[in-house]
């Protein structure tokens, strides 16, 4: 079985940073992609960033020149960096990794339990 496990959420003030982490295990055999969604209160699930093997990262416009997205193949583990935090940053965070167990399977999508981060004013 695969799990996503996140670390990182938090309390912070605005204009501060925050690294959140997320580590896929279980018996996987290979990562296409790898993502952050975020939702605040009363809003749907939105992509902040995602990483795609072989291809350069795609954020939303939100965040883009505050976040930057990483991932270390080896560890099956996908970063966000967030500098810069605003009020409006406040949601959770959701890790998202499609991936496949076998040569043979589909690859499949995973949720992470998600992480809270709230920036104050």
């Amino acid at each position: 079985q695969v799990q996503l496990v996140e670390s990182g959420g938090g309390l912070v003030q605005a204009g501060e940073s925050l690294r959140l982490s997320c580590a896929a295990s279980g018996n996987i055999f290979s990562v296409n992609r790898m993502a952050w969604y975020r939702q605040a209160p009363g809003k749907q699930r939105e992509l902040v960033a995602g990483l795609t093997s072989g291809t350069s990262p795609n954020y939303v416009d939100s965040v883009k020149g505050r976040f930057t997205i990483s991932r270390d193949n080896a560890k099956n583990t996908v970063y966000l960096q967030m500098n810069s935090l605003k009020p409006e940053d406040t949601a959770v965070y959701y890790c998202n990794a499609n991936l496949a167990l076998s040569s043979w399977s589909v690859f499949r999508t995973y949720w992470g339990q998600g992480t809270q981060v709230t920036v104050s004013s």
